[in-house]
Formats: C-alpha cells, sequence, structure tokens
C-alpha cells in the first residue's frame, strides 16, 4: 500500500514540476524550451508568453518579442498577433511602434484573422501605425464584420461609420475587393 501511494505521489509531483519550476523563476519547462528551440511555433508563443508576463522568468519584452518574431516568421497567426500586440502596447525595455504592429496585424488579417482585420480596420480609421485611409479600414473592417464572432456586431458598425467617408464608388469598389477576398478564403 505504501509503495501504491508513493507511485501516486510520485506522478502528481511529476505533473506539476513543470508548472512550479516555472513558478519558482527557472525558466521555462526545459521540455517547452525544446520544442521552442526546435522550431515548434506554439512553443515559441508560448515560451514568448512566459517572458512577456514574467512566469517563471524575470519578464523580458525583448525576449517575448524574440520568440514571437520565431513563431510569427513562420506565418504563425499567435506569434503574428502577440508580436503585434507588443508594438503596439510598448513597456519596460521595449518601444512602442505603430507602424510595426499594423504591419504584423496585417499578415494576421491577410490570413483571416477576423481579430486583426477589425484591429487592422481601427488603425486604418485613425491613421494609427498606417495612414488614415477610410476605404481601407472600410474594407478590413467589413472582412472582419463578415466572420462569425463576439466583435462582429461592433466590426459592422465601425464599417458603417467609415462609410459615411467614402464615395458610392469607392464604396462600390472596396464591396467588389471584399467579395473578392470572401471567395478566395472561404470561412
Amino acid at each position: 500500500m505504501k509503495v501504491a501511494w508513493t507511485l501516486i505521489l510520485l506522478a502528481g509531483m511529476a505533473a506539476v514540476l513543470p508548472a512550479w519550476t516555472m513558478a519558482q523563476g527557472t525558466g521555462p519547462d526545459a521540455d517547452l524550451l525544446a520544442k521552442a528551440n526546435s522550431g515548434n511555433a506554439a512553443a515559441q508563443v508560448l515560451v514568448g508568453e512566459s517572458y512577456a508576463g514574467g512566469t517563471g522568468v524575470a519578464k523580458d519584452l525583448k525576449l517575448a518579442a524574440e520568440w514571437y518574431r520565431k513563431a510569427a516568421d513562420k506565418g504563425d497567426i499567435a506569434g503574428e498577433l502577440h508580436l503585434a500586440g507588443l508594438y503596439r502596447d510598448g513597456g519596460k525595455g521595449f518601444a512602442r511602434d505603430m507602424a510595426q504592429a499594423a504591419a504584423w496585424y496585417r499578415k494576421a488579417a491577410e490570413q483571416g484573422d477576423a481579430g486583426a482585420q477589425g484591429t487592422l480596420g481601427l488603425l486604418y480609421s485613425f491613421g494609427q501605425g498606417v495612414a488614415q485611409n477610410y476605404v481601407e479600414a472600410y474594407y478590413w473592417l467589413d472582412l472582419a464584420a463578415h466572420a462569425k464572432g463576439p466583435r462582429q456586431e461592433q466590426y459592422a458598425a465601425s464599417r458603417q461609420l467609415m462609410g459615411a467617408h467614402i464615395t458610392a464608388e469607392e464604396l462600390e469598389d472596396v464591396q467588389e475587393r471584399v467579395a473578392r477576398w470572401l471567395a478566395a478564403h472561404p470561412r
């Protein structure tokens, strides 16, 4: 009976040890780090998150960005979005750069991420990181409004606001662009 309890206790410790190790500030889990170093994009994002949040490591936004970029350079949407968020918000030791934020949101938006499309539309509407352009704002917000999700209505309302700033001819052109994009990228 003692042997069985000992085995159960050891198995439980093995299951929580990686999380405990990170909580103690000794670094990312060795298995996770090995996966990240071997090129696994999901693992790279998780290591980046640990540095961004200071989970198990000293908070370091530059290191977080390095890990996110490794995933983003592979076309990983999560990596692109995390990197865009870092550039959008900046922070201690990491400069805010709205042009970089917009560029990474665009990469995720072009892959069909509705949140990135909506964010990019808003960036165009305010001229943050990109030149203010109501046609582009309408385009990206319209794509985002076509995706089912919790912010769909918000994207549709924002799109309508942009529609008040463009001509009927521009509206027709942008609606054709949206139709072509949707036909080429079924959701």
